[in-house]
């Protein structure tokens, strides 16, 4: 096993910095050292309360939280640092902007936007909007940027949230995001060691095979990885990927049943990213209530196998008591070795003392200045949002020059929004990109019908015969193109920790909303998430990929459309889907 070097690359640790964390280690209790292999998660909606007593019972040594105002998350994260003996690292999932730490937070882009502006100026400014509205209500610690390569158009995990297929963007890219992250006093970690965009189904739910060889790897993956090490990466989160050629590499006597995911894999994590790569900064697992962990071994041998393999770090208790003691028998059991864990709190503690983090508890600034919050919404950062938007929409194709389209010669429109109906936007009534679709297109001249489809029926009525007969294709062809000029559909598949690949779904069977109407008026159709939508909508001979879904994105889309403003985003060729048919 090799041990991390705090004065090393990517610690740079003085002395008196490291004599903070080696007194600091020499003083903790065991129950207080296995506690700070932890990062704690707060599903509890109690303000923090809950989890600031959780924190004094067991140390962890991180925490995350599910999200909410920023007022409101402040006042959480100020709960758990005053509840630590230790200061806390601190994580948001900000792969987007600011939207990922808070509630009123700025939403910049997609790292697939992001990945399709020709220069990496976006990349840089999500990075730079996360870290500033991050800091503002006291994170330190941000899990991305995504590093994966959308090598397989199927995989829809990675769809929206990698920069490209290429390599060399995704690098380029990611060094873009961090440096905008650091910018302010926030730590990147990279996400997902050994990568992910190989795989068609969803790691949530499965282990993940990156299938790749070591030659193919190390073109791919590795040279990501290796570049990002070497220009300093702080911290990186390991998925639950196996990697098989590098497992059979260093291990020729296993077999397939004894393959296991990376965060597991003493031979992916120590051999390949510690000795081969020379990474010596901190590893976190990712979440471990994903089916790739859970499904490789007993929950008792997960715990404290991952730290053992070479995680640093482990991300959620499930159930606390039950996760402290697993991790505990462990140590007492050898699993983890005296050794390891010492080197594991080393990392976690000179990652710590990277940022600051002791100082700041001396100098009473560990919780920022409220007035601070201010930041998070803020004009500027909105003016990069729409900045991001006109540089990133992206017309994949136009093969029959339906573009411009505008009031002039296309007053009339029927406007179809296809959506597979997200859980908590059905219980809320959560209506906002629909109205923001018709409000724009009106503000812009159009006259607008927006289709009802079965589920806006239901929705309305309830499930009855009488609206699923309303919602099959039973118009007059006729009497449809005397009412409109021409149709927009706008797609919005969206899909997490359900369903192993997201195609376009619509509402029912036969349903009103199918295409039928490409060859009887001009058809427009953007996808405001998925980049591979063509693949179920190949009859579509206009199609533009805008990347997101928020206001912004959805104004200038249509600036686009109406010819008010050109295209500047590119495509890569996986939004063809590997078919010729995709692309007339």
């Amino acid at each position: 096993m090799k041990k991390v070097d705090l004065k090393a690359k990517p610690f740079y640790l003085s002395d008196e910095e490291i004599k903070w964390v080696e007194e600091t280690i020499s003083n903790m209790t065991i129950e207080e050292k296995i506690g700070q292999l932890f990062v704690i998660m707060d599903k509890a909606s109690d303000g923090g309360k809950t989890t600031a007593e959780l924190i004094k019972k067991y140390k962890p040594g991180a925490a995350r939280y599910m999200g909410g105002k920023a007022p409101d998350v402040y006042e959480q994260i100020k709960k758990y640092q005053e509840a630590s003996k230790i200061p806390m690292l601190v994580a948001c999932n900000c792969e987007s902007g600011g939207d990922g730490a808070a509630g009123g937070g700025t939403y910049i882009a997609t790292q697939a936007a992001a990945g399709a502006v020709v220069d990496d100026k976006v990349a840089y400014n999500v990075g730079y909007v996360s870290g500033r509205e991050s800091e503002a209500i006291g994170c330190n610690w941000a899990f991305g940027p995504v590093s994966d390569i959308f090598l397989n158009w199927r995989n829809t995990i990675v769809n929206t949230r990698c920069y490209s297929d290429d390599p060399n963007r995704v690098l380029e890219y990611c060094k873009a995001y961090i440096k905008g992250l650091e910018e302010s006093k926030m730590i990147a970690c990279t996400k997902h060691f050994p990568g992910d965009g190989v795989e068609e189904r969803d790691q949530h739910l499965l282990m993940g095979i990156n299938d790749l060889s070591c030659e193919e790897w190390d073109k791919t993956f590795g040279k990501v990885y290796k570049g990002l090490i070497d220009s300093g990466l702080k911290s990186m989160m390991v998925g639950h990927i196996a990697l098989p050629a590098y497992s059979r590499k260093y291990n020729p006597e296993i077999t397939n049943k004894e393959i296991l995911p990376a965060t597991l894999a003493p031979e992916i994590l120590q051999n390949l990213l510690r000795e081969e790569l020379g990474f010596n900064g901190l590893l976190v697992t990712d979440a471990s209530h994903m089916l790739g962990m859970t499904s490789a071994m007993p929950r008792h041998k997960q715990v404290p196998t991952a730290i053992a393999a070479g995680c640093d770090m482990f991300l959620f208790f499930h159930h606390a008591e039950e996760d402290f003691k697993y991790m505990m028998d462990g140590y007492k059991e050898g699993i983890i070795t005296e050794e390891r864990l010492e080197d594991a709190l080393r990392r976690i503690l000179g990652l710590k003392a990277s940022i600051g983090l002791h100082k700041a508890v001396e100098e009473g600034t560990l919780t920022p200045n409220k007035d601070g919050l201010s930041i998070l919404g803020c004009e500027e950062h909105k003016e990069l949002a729409v900045d991001a938007a006109k540089r990133s929409i992206t017309l994949v194709k136009d093969t029959e020059n339906n573009l411009p389209l505008n009031p002039k010669t296309h007053k009339r429109l029927k406007v179809y929004y296809v959506t597979n109906p997200q859980p908590l936007d059905v219980i809320f009534g959560n209506t906002s990109v629909k109205d923001s679709i018709k409000e724009e297109l009106e503000a812009a001249g159009f006259e607008v019908d927006m289709h009802e489809n079965y589920h806006d029926l239901v929705a309305k009525s309830g499930n009855s015969f009488e609206n699923m007969m309303k919602s099959t294709f039973s118009e007059s062809v006729e009497k449809f193109k005397e009412k409109y000029d021409a149709i927009i559909m706008f797609v919005n598949m969206k899909g997490y920790c359900q369903e192993n690949v997201v195609r376009v779904q619509w509402s029912i069977g036969h349903g009103s909303e199918t295409p039928w109407y490409v060859r009887e008026l001009p058809t427009i159709c953007v996808s405001l998430s998925q980049t591979t939508n063509l693949f179920d909508l190949p009859m579509m001979k206009t199609f533009i990929n805008a990347y997101g879904s928020t206001r912004p994105v959805i104004k200038e889309t249509i600036k686009k459309i109406t010819g008010e403003e050109k295209f500047e985003g590119e495509y890569n060729e996986t939004v063809f889907c590997g078919r010729w048919e995709t692309r007339l």
